[in-house]
């Protein structure tokens, strides 16, 4: 066997929570200089998580670092866990290529510029972060429920649609968002690929690897939550905070919410891996103007991949 020629740092976190072994997982590597393509896309399959980030150098000095994201099998623009923790891993080690790392973070990325926002304790430890969402909100295609239904092994009325029918939506990266009746049908869920793989073909115009999105409310601004993408190798996701960013931005919109909605949504309890992402929608004259995305993350392991 060869001896390894480079040791690459990493670490990994749970995000969207504060409990180790909850929340999402994310691995990122804090030095990706000399990576190719294909070894971040490797990397990213030998972790298995449904991200991981590689850290590279800014391409503008006046910005944090530029972060590529990784599922097992792609490249994706923009998602809302990598950003959260990927911040948070930085924002404890204190310097990213020699440089302090602020409170104020920018993140070079496909979809376009990540603001991030540090948010420290009396100690100045790290509790959470918040990201703004680097896209407007667009929708797509609306869906029939006796076309969703077979994709989610559930039947056409567990499929709410008196405020939307099943759609297209991002704030950076897409999802099909389906709201269902209640908590009963959002545990029966799950994801079926020969439906799922006609539905793709039959809106292969929305550029969409049709990851879907099932909410149900559980209160006043209280969500509970589930995303399947099989096509990203996902089987189910513990927390989506661009899907929920996605979720709170059409919700605020069809509501003509007054300027600022905060929602809650709860992921990844139906796993054992219950996660929080708190959602901040900023609204203008009855427009929507951007979301914010705040989670807490905890580290998990730190060590070196040997290449």
């Amino acid at each position: 066997m060869p001896s390894p020629s480079r040791s690459i740092p990493f670490v990994t976190l749970d995000v969207f929570t504060d409990t180790r072994f909850c929340g999402n997982p994310l691995a990122v590597i804090t030095d990706a200089r000399g990576l190719s393509d294909e070894q971040m896309q490797a990397i990213s399959a030998e972790f298995g998580y449904s991200e991981t980030t590689f850290v590279l150098p800014p391409k503008d000095d006046g910005n944090t670092a530029e972060v590529r994201i990784f599922t097992p099998v792609t490249e994706v623009p923009f998602a809302g866990h990598p950003n959260v923790g990927t911040a948070h891993a930085l924002a404890v080690e204190g310097n990213v290529f020699g440089k302090p790392v602020v409170d104020r973070i920018r993140f070079e990325e496909k979809a376009g510029l990540v603001e991030v926002s540090v948010n420290r304790d009396a100690d100045g430890m790290v509790t959470a972060t918040t990201i703004r969402a680097p896209g407007p909100l667009t929708t797509g295609a609306s869906i029939a429920p006796e076309l969703m239904a077979p994709c989610i092994a559930l039947a056409p009325d567990d499929i709410v649609t008196i405020r939307h029918q099943p759609i297209f939506a991002s704030v950076g990266l897409k999802f099909i968002l389906i709201e269902v009746a209640n908590l009963d049908a959002l545990a029966r869920a799950a994801s079926r690929l020969e439906p799922l793989t006609a539905l793709r073909l039959m809106h292969a115009g929305e550029d969409c690897d049709c990851a879907t999105f099932l909410y149900t409310w559980v209160g006043a601004d209280h969500l509970r939550a589930r995303m399947f993408a099989p096509f990203d190798n996902v089987i189910e996701d513990p927390a989506t905070g661009s899907a929920s960013a996605a979720l709170g931005a059409f919700l605020t919109t069809l509501a003509q919410a007054p300027e600022e909605r905060h929602i809650l949504v709860e992921q990844g309890v139906e796993m054992g891996r219950r996660s929080l992402i708190r959602l901040a929608v900023r609204t203008s004259n009855g427009v929507f103007d951007h979301v914010e995305i705040t989670g807490s993350s905890v580290l998990v392991m730190r060590g070196q991949l040997a290449l």
